[in-house]
């Protein structure tokens, strides 16, 4: 996909430079106890919480548009679809990889993967949409 023409008040678009499927992004991590499940309060085991094990996926789709979107643009997540498949023990490392798949319009489809020494972590979908800050921080007020 080329570039898309710059915002105006009339079309309100966001102008992005040479968004295209099959680009790709990488997050790591050395699990802490800051990121287990007892600290996320999202359960009781000391292992890689689940919301945690997110959170690195979006930062690999984060990672996958570094340096693509015009300046006073951003994206957001909108959509996560993630099988958490296997745990991963305090000291452990856990690498997550993006690959846009979809460009639909404003919307931004990402098959996203964990992976530790061991194999297959998790495994799904994430969904980002481009949006002009200013107009979407507008929102918040």
């Amino acid at each position: 996909m080329g570039r898309i023409a710059p915002t105006t008040e009339a079309t309100r678009i966001v102008s992005v430079v040479a968004l295209t499927p099959g680009l790709s992004g990488t997050a790591e991590l050395e699990v802490t106890e800051a990121d287990t499940a007892i600290a996320a309060r999202s359960g009781d085991v000391p292992v890689l919480a689940t919301p945690r094990l997110v959170a690195l996926c979006e930062e690999a789709t984060v990672d996958c548009l570094e340096g693509r979107v015009d300046e006073g643009c951003s994206t957001v997540g909108v959509r996560v679809q993630l099988d958490h498949l296997a745990p991963i023990a305090i000291g452990r490392r856990v690498v997550a990889e993006a690959h846009l798949d979809k460009v639909e319009g404003r919307r931004l489809v990402f098959n996203v993967s964990a992976k530790d020494d061991r194999g297959l972590v998790a495994a799904g979908k994430v969904t980002r949409v481009l949006v002009e800050v200013e107009r979407f921080l507008e929102k918040t007020r």
